[in-house]
């Protein structure tokens, strides 16, 4: 379902690109189109598809459409950082025009140059700008780039709900310099994963993977009071054997998540949510897809091997639990997926999810692109386009490029 299938404004009821007038007039749109690049190709569009639907809807209304992004984090503007394999896919789609980056080597990329071009517009004509973090002030929010951005504009409109957690020149400083509203895509992001967190239907079953305790921890503590299962794998699991004593030979074990999962062990004794942690394992000597593979029955990882993968029961497990939710969310992988032998945890957990018959959201990240490479992402209800953003508004967070769009429209409204 495209980002703009479903008529319902949430809480952006009064500050919705749906009801601004942009006829014949210059928008800044920002836009989410960090992609991943592979021999200097996109090597993955699902971003840059998931923004059409704001572009198409100020282009279909006369907007002189003005789109800004970052890719990846660049120092000092470097070239294979360019947004020019971003323009060549935008361009399969839709007709845009880019801002070559030769162009803002003395201005950056907002300055006389850019000012130009954008006079020149006609009504319906799309301008990709270079790499936002070309700016040196960009990730700081500063000042002066967010005037010469907004200087371009009349209205400012903002759809990259993946950066919406972060106060940048680009997400929150336009945004009190101009008309703002909230693009159809970081509309129904907010609606979607705010439902899940306020007003799940029940049962709730949350499952988090990944590396790192104290990335999740937020949204553990959080659905440790609200869910009603939370099941665990990925690296992240190791944290919780190590707090629970057991050997967890040479897997990754983040020393600053073992207290933080003892405390959420220690809560999970006391309240209503059901915490699971894998109960067999996928071991491998190193992390190689040729390792030496083996199955471990229990979770006790002797000396000499490290766990990547949960294993087969735990799979069949998450599996039911799965399946007879209301809702799930599903944030990180189940083991390392990117190497063949280890996949099998989260590919069946995808599946999983895939085919389960409750409500499903998945988080972004690691693991949409599995579900990507899966070819499961079409059977969820709504793929995120935003990994750490999604973990910041499910633990309940004010999200700086969601704020300052509600500050901004309502001071504007006076």
């Amino acid at each position: 379902m495209g980002a703009g299938d479903t008529p319902s404004r949430g809480r952006f009821e009064k500050a919705s690109v749906r009801d601004a007038d942009v006829a014949g007039k210059r928008v800044l749109l920002r836009a989410d189109l960090n992609v991943p690049l592979a021999d200097g190709k996109v090597a993955d569009d699902t971003r840059i598809r998931a923004a059409l639907p704001t572009i198409e809807l100020l282009r279909d209304r006369g907007a002189k459409v003005i789109v800004v992004s970052h890719l990846g984090r660049p120092k000092d503007r470097e070239p294979e950082l360019s947004m020019a394999p971003v323009a060549v896919r935008l361009a399969e789609l839709l007709p845009v025009s880019f801002d070559p980056p030769h162009l803002i080597e003395n201005e950056g990329i907002a300055g006389p140059g850019a000012a130009v071009r954008v006079d020149m517009m006609d009504p319906g004509e799309i301008l990709l700008l270079e790499n936002s973090r070309y700016e040196p002030g960009e990730t700081k929010n500063d000042p002066e780039p967010a005037e010469r951005l907004a200087a371009l504009a009349e209205l400012y409109v903002n759809d990259a709900f993946g950066a919406a957690h972060r106060a940048h020149a680009t997400t929150e400083g336009v945004a009190h310099l101009l008309p703002a509203y909230a693009g159809l895509l970081l509309e129904r992001e907010v609606r979607e994963l705010t439902a899940v967190r306020d007003d799940p239907e029940r049962p709730l079953v949350v499952v988090l993977g990944g590396a790192k305790v104290t990335d999740k921890m937020g949204v553990i503590e959080r659905f440790l009071d609200t869910a009603d299962e939370l099941l665990v794998g990925g690296a992240m699991c190791f944290s919780f054997f190590a707090a629970e004593g057991r050997a967890t030979g040479e897997s990754l074990v983040e020393a600053a998540g073992v207290e933080l999962a003892r405390k959420a062990l220690e809560k999970a004794e006391g309240g209503d949510a059901l915490l699971h942690l894998p109960e067999d394992l996928v071991l491998g000597r190193s992390f190689d897809a040729e390792t030496e593979v083996r199955e471990l029955n229990g979770v006790d990882v002797p000396a000499g091997w490290m766990g990547l993968d949960i294993g087969s029961n735990t799979v069949a497990k998450y599996r039911r639990r799965v399946a007879g939710a209301g809702t799930v969310f599903w944030n990180g992988p189940m083991g390392a997926f990117e190497l063949e032998p280890f996949a099998a945890g989260t590919r069946g957990v995808a599946e999983a999810v895939a085919e389960a018959p409750g409500f499903t959201v998945v988080g972004g990240g690691d693991s949409a692109a599995a579900l990507v490479e899966f070819g499961l992402a079409e059977s969820i209800d709504w793929l995120s386009t935003g990994g750490g953003a999604s973990l910041e508004l499910m633990e309940g967070k004010k999200l700086p490029g969601v704020e300052a769009l509600m500050d901004a429209k309502e001071a504007g409204d006076g």
